[in-house]
């Protein structure tokens, strides 16, 4: 087997060719950092490879291994980590120059579960300034280009991890999803991304989005996606809002049936805009899905779609408004988008936004009530395919000077309502674009959702295509 064969192995290959020790941790590390060398800078996915480190850990998994040492499921095992999660002795930067050589005091929970679990963190990915945009660009790092596209938006705010899983940069990268920010890389990169029930991936520190900031894997296939939630998953205490209850077997019971799901669908929530080549591409998966399923698709048009954009649009502005004390000395240095959008928020007053909590909590209820009637809802992930960089809004969409939510209608109500969400890769536009199915499952039914994705996985297999790397 060759590096480049290696490297773009899934996660649940790698780790069983170690258990049989047909290919050590070493070859496997050598391998990815050499796909990562290959084509870093030029893409752009990483604020720091931490090469030495992780020939360091991947000699002493190997050492593991030839003792006989119990191991873990991730054993030897690649994976990168957002810059918004500390890391013990590593800058945590979150895309901003105000934050240039920050360095972290200690681990998040989801680092420590993933060396529990033997994997070996490869580096740091790109993220927008402080995470707050869906364009893949931040004062800090500049632009992280889609590997689909050189130039194009990646997504965001897990733009390094969604553009690292396209690129072969290993089969784990770990994104965290506020307002769609693990659904949106996944759209834009052609690659798989799982958005958990709230809690169920324990985030530190705690977000101040009100419960909206939600911890979940970006990989190239399902299985891997389900390996890493059973490895980070699960209660833990520095993290006041994690969900008690322990994960479920996901590995073990991802291809259990399907059959017998309520499914409904919504091209538009009743009042998105979507590009036409984005909606027929959804649909005819939807369709494929149904019929895989052996179920009816119910098209719907939720009472609840057309409340959602004011809504996110306050509480995205007014969840921003906490840098102001930056503006002063920071403005000129910062994103303007952001600064434009903290300048919206601090408007508001503490009246205005306890009354909007209050609609907001309305609207929540709505959401689940809806998922009372149906099981599953497919809608698209994003309404748009990769636009150029670093624009916030695609030529052809309603200019603004930072609302970027209009192409991204989809997915922040499953933020504030807390359900799993997954953006399943569904095929490409014209221009060879790929594009993404979300699935949205009832709250805390995050195997459900992994479920529903293996069976659209195996009906339309995803991952044997990949970019054309050295393009222009």
């Amino acid at each position: 087997m060759s590096a480049v064969e290696i490297a773009w192995l899934p996660a649940t290959e790698m780790a069983a060719l170690v258990r049989r020790k047909a290919v050590s941790p070493v070859e496997i590390i050598d391998a990815v950092l050499a796909q990562v060398a290959a084509h870093e800078p030029r893409i752009n996915a990483f604020t720091q490879v931490l090469a030495d480190q992780a020939r360091a850990a991947a000699r002493s998994a190997e050492r593991a291994m030839m003792a006989g040492e119990a191991t873990g499921p991730l054993h030897g095992v690649p994976v990168t980590i957002k810059d918004l999660t500390p890391m013990r002795g590593l800058p945590m930067q979150s895309g901003s120059l105000i934050h240039k050589g920050t360095v972290s005091e200690e681990d998040a929970p989801v680092i420590t579960r993933l060396a529990d679990a033997g994997a070996i963190i490869i580096g740091k990915t790109t993220t927008p300034e402080f995470g707050w945009t869906g364009v893949s660009h931040s004062p800090l790092s500049g632009a992280t280009h889609n590997p689909w596209k050189h130039g194009y938006n990646a997504g965001a705010s897990s733009a390094g991890a969604g553009a690292a899983a396209a690129a072969g940069f290993g089969p784990l990268h770990q994104g965290g999803d506020g307002a769609g920010s693990i659904r949106m890389p996944a759209h834009f990169c052609g690659v798989f991304g799982m958005k958990p029930s709230y809690g169920r991936i324990p985030y530190y520190p705690v977000g101040v989005g009100d419960y909206t900031a939600h911890l979940g894997p970006l990989t190239r296939t399902v299985p891997d996606a389900a390996l890493m939630m059973q490895a980070v998953a699960g209660p833990h205490p520095w993290d006041h809002t994690s969900l008690e209850a322990a994960p479920a077997d996901y590995p073990a019971r991802l291809h259990d049936p399907v059959r017998g799901r309520r499914i409904a669908f919504s091209a538009d929530l009743g009042h998105a805009r979507v590009d036409p080549e984005v909606a027929s591409l959804v649909r005819r998966a939807a369709e494929s899905f149904a019929a895989a399923a052996e179920a009816e698709l119910i098209e719907v048009t939720p009472s609840w779609g057309k409340l959602g954009p004011e809504l996110a649009r306050f509480f995205w502005a007014a969840t921003y408004s906490r840098l102001v004390p930056h503006l002063d000395e920071w403005a000129d240095r910062m994103d303007q988008g952001l600064v434009a959008c903290i300048r919206d928020g601090a408007r508001y007053s503490i009246p205005d936004y306890q009354a909007m909590r209050a609609r907001k909590y309305q609207y929540i209820a709505e959401i689940h009530r809806f998922f009372e009637g149906v099981d599953l809802l497919l809608t698209p992930a994003v309404s748009v395919a990769a636009f150029p960089l670093p624009r916030l809004q695609p030529e052809h969409w309603p200019q603004h000077p930072w609302d970027w939510l209009s192409w991204a209608e989809f997915s922040y109500p499953f933020n504030y309502a807390g359900n799993p969400a997954a953006s399943v890769p569904c095929g490409f536009t014209p221009a060879g674009l790929p594009v993404g199915l979300q699935i949205v499952g009832r709250r805390f039914d995050d195997l459900g959702v992994l479920q529903a994705a293996a069976l659209f996985e195996k009906a339309r297999p995803w991952a044997d295509r990949r970019p054309d790397l050295a393009a222009g």
